[in-house]
């Protein structure tokens, strides 16, 4: 637990980074292209269909009738919005996931690298090309599991329950690798998903709620409709900045339990990673604290799953 909350904070603290704010940008640009392009196209038509057959369904008529005594008189039309809104999240979730993965997260990880990390042998365990084939795998597979899942989204609890959790499944696979990529050979990454795994999926199920709360705020009717284009680009960046501080949270975490895991086994050589971290009292001592690694403690039973 202790390695969970210290990579935590430090992730928190990189977030203000300008050069984490400023790749943040990169994906932004790209989603909200293709958020733009697919709203002047679809949203019109979505809207209809979606109105078309929520008013064309008997068994919701009654509901429609019922609403139209209460003064509701077009109902239907006030919902059509929500549901694409809510069918399409899932989509932007999972563009913002790898375009974090294939733009920001080999940066951010060099950037936790040589700041905090300068002496970890590099055992490249990864390619750029398994890193995407792993996220395209891990992508089209989350993709499956929310349309398996659909129909169950029409039970209240579960369309709070479901779907993070198979954003988490998608973060804490895609991110763990990415994060290990460079630094552990295969074995360490296998040893380390082992070690860790309850951890790991623990934040990415908590990264998965922090990505879908901002689709809170798109639920807004007819306002949204109205502003379609400033409503989606800023919950873009939103998703983009949480999935920052995931990339980056995960990243810390996995390179501080590499280095656990090789000083357990000799392999880590002593050097200026062993300054111990700086209290913070100011922003810049935060800054400072966030680049120093955590103190090295005995391996206990509290830091393994």
């Amino acid at each position: 637990m202790r390695l969970l909350f210290d990579s935590f904070w430090r992730a928190a603290v990189y977030c203000l980074r300008p050069r984490v704010m400023a790749l943040s940008l990169l994906p932004l640009l790209l989603i909200g292209l293709i958020a733009w392009g697919a709203g002047y196209l679809w949203w019109t038509p979505a809207v209809a269909s979606v109105q078309q057959s929520l008013q064309g369904s008997d068994w919701l008529g009654l509901l429609w009738g019922w609403l139209r005594q209460f003064g509701v008189s077009d109902a239907a039309g006030a919902l059509a919005p929500l549901l694409v809104v809510v069918a399409a999240t899932p989509v932007i979730v999972l563009l913002a996931v790898l375009a974090v993965a294939v733009l920001m997260t080999p940066a951010l990880v060099r950037l936790v690298a040589e700041r905090r990390f300068p002496t970890l042998e590099r055992k490249r365990g990864g390619s750029f090309f398994a890193s995407l084939a792993w996220s395209l795998g891990s992508t089209l597979a989350a993709l499956l599991a929310l349309l398996i899942s659909v129909p169950l989204w029409l039970v209240p609890p579960l369309v709070l329950v479901l779907p993070p959790l198979i954003w988490g499944w998608l973060t804490y696979r895609v991110m763990t690798f990415d994060a290990l990529a460079e630094h552990a050979s295969k074995e360490e990454r296998l040893t380390l998903v082992s070690r860790h795994r309850l951890q790991l999926l623990g934040m990415g199920v908590l990264c998965g709620y922090l990505g879908a709360a901002p689709g809170i705020v798109w639920a807004s009717g007819v306002v949204f409709a109205a502003a379609f284009i400033v409503l989606v680009s800023v919950a873009i960046w939103i998703y983009t900045l949480v999935f920052a501080f995931s990339s980056l949270w995960f990243t810390h975490y996995a390179l501080a339990a590499l280095e656990q895991l090789r000083r357990e086994r000799g392999e880590f050589a002593a050097g200026a990673a062993d300054i111990p971290p700086v209290v913070p009292s100011s922003s810049s001592a935060v800054r400072i604290a966030a680049d120093a690694p955590a103190p090295q403690a005995p391996a206990s039973s509290s830091d393994a799953p």
